[in-house]
């Protein structure tokens, strides 16, 4: 990632950094947040294809109830995104600080998460007295830095990120105190004091803008080359990508299995995807794509371990920051609400959150006799807007969400909605609209096992108006009669 990332309340600096947070997870799953069920969750889906789904956290998040819940309930890999880097753990020289990191592999441990290690040298978040040091003792200040850490956590890490961001975009190696003390060879000598420290561990190079295969992937090729040809112990690659929506590289798998080629484990330690914001729907649709996109691209790859979130939501991401005017990179929006990009990464998984109307918990609601999809018509965000079914297309008003307390979400353009029986009406006949979210038995829903959903409130069931098939064909409250105009399934 690019430098100079501007320090925020939650999320200091990210400057660009490096991979992680991607991991397997033992242990049970946590409670599932609003909107998720538990054995519908990206862990689980990574976890039956014997990888991991990960986030990065920092001790601030730990305080915010929905993001933790979300965090718990999905993620099986925890990064801490700053809370591992030297400036706060070595302030000063041979003065540690652990007690931040510390409470991250505390909060992993408790909800059955692995943590990866973020970083031992680094360029960026680097306190001044290292850069202050003469050359003849930076060798030494790093090794000692590298090797208290390492042993202060070993056995307690799944993976370190020894050395974060070495390369320039041209392939050249960044000329930071550790260059200009070492040349070349530091990346090998920090790679051997982190494995003398924590044997266990795996160990890797992370780096931004080596997706795909170009000038910096292919320098850090031959570095990875060299190193195992020297007898290095390099356990593998991190691939950050940070993207633009839009803009995955089309021959990401195919680099990621070139480094794999070498023996190396390979992961995506960093995964964002921003837009312009307001997010428009097509950018969202996009952005689902791309999520996409890059699950498959590790699947197909059997030494890819596993895929990490910087972050768990638009309302905690390091974009808005540092990209003025870009936001919206996460899975999750504002409100911890899934959006588009969390249905097509958990079905790029294999997972589904489909299943007799009330197996799933976010995706199209489809209309079973209609093979339609329950439609916000035009994407309309007006209170009183009544649903329709329309063409399945997977726009983001077709994306729906049965959250814990029993609401069925609908999210566009920042804007979260919910089903609603309007005038709290409790007569066969009465619209199904989209309403601003109130929390009242009106817009609370059960999704029953025989398919159909039936208000909490009225009892009624929800209806395609006259049996159509039509695209357009408005939706109701409706006597349940068993037909299959009131049948559905989400996911």
């Amino acid at each position: 990632m690019p430098l100079g990332r501007i320090r925020t309340a939650l999320h200091r600096a990210r400057t660009v950094v490096a991979a992680t947070t991607l991991a397997l997870a033992v242990g049970t799953l946590a409670a599932a947040p609003p909107g998720v069920a538990a054995g519908s969750t990206l862990k689980a889906a990574a976890e039956s294809d014997s990888r991991y789904f990960g986030t990065a956290l920092t001790g601030g998040d730990l305080g915010v109830g929905n993001e933790m819940s979300v965090a718990k309930a999905q993620f099986d890999m925890l990064t801490p995104a700053n809370e591992m880097k030297w400036d706060t753990v070595e302030p000063s020289n041979g003065s540690y600080n652990f007690g931040p990191g510390d409470q991250l592999v505390q909060f992993a441990q408790a909800n059955g998460m692995r943590v990866r290690g973020h970083n031992l040298v680094w360029q960026n978040q680097l306190p001044g007295w290292v850069s202050g040091l003469p050359q003849s003792q930076v060798r030494s200040a790093m090794e000692s830095h590298i090797t208290t850490e390492a042993t202060h956590y070993r056995g307690k890490v799944y993976a370190w990120d020894v050395v974060n961001e070495p390369l320039n975009g041209d392939g050249s190696l960044v000329p930071d105190v550790f260059y200009q003390a070492m040349g070349s060879g530091y990346l090998a000598d920090a790679l051997r004091t982190a494995h003398a420290a924590d044997p266990g561990a795996k160990l890797y190079l992370n780096d931004y803008g080596i997706e795909g295969e170009n000038a910096k992937s292919n320098a850090l090729y031959s570095i990875a080359q060299s190193l195992l040809a020297q007898g290095v112990p390099l356990g593998g690659i991190g691939f950050e990508s940070h993207f633009i929506v839009g803009q995955i590289p089309a021959d990401m798998q195919a680099n990621l299995q070139r480094f794999a080629n070498l023996g190396l484990d390979v992961a995506v330690t960093e995964l964002d995807d921003r837009t312009q914001t307001p997010a428009s729907s097509s950018a969202l649709q996009q952005q689902a794509a791309d999520y996409a996109t890059v699950v498959r691209d590790c699947l197909a790859v059997s030494r890819c371990v596993g895929v990490s979130q910087w972050g768990v939501d638009d309302a905690h991401s390091w974009i808005p920051g540092t990209f003025p005017g870009y936001g919206a990179a996460t899975m999750w929006d504002g409100n911890d609400q899934p959006k588009p990009a969390y249905t097509s990464a958990l079905a790029a998984l294999g997972g589904s959150g489909s299943g007799g109307g009330g197996g799933g918990t976010s995706g199209a609601l489809r209309a079973v006799g209609a093979g339609k999809c329950l439609d916000v018509p035009n994407a309309s965000t007006t209170a009183g807007t009544q649903v329709q079914i329309y063409g399945c297309w997977n726009g983001a008003n077709q994306v729906w969400t049965h959250t814990a307390d029993g609401a069925l979400t609908v999210t566009d353009a920042g804007t979260t909605l919910c089903l609603d029986a309007y005038g709290k009406g409790t007569t066969a006949g009465t619209k199904a609209v989209v309403w601003p979210c109130n929390g009242q038995s009106n817009q609370q829903w059960r999704l029953n096992g025989d398919g159909s959903v039936t208000g909490v409130q009225s009892g009624l069931c929800l209806d395609v108006s006259g049996a159509s098939t039509a695209d357009g064909a408005l939706v109701q409250l409706w006597t349940c009669s068993g037909a299959s105009n009131q049948k559905w399934t989400l996911g």
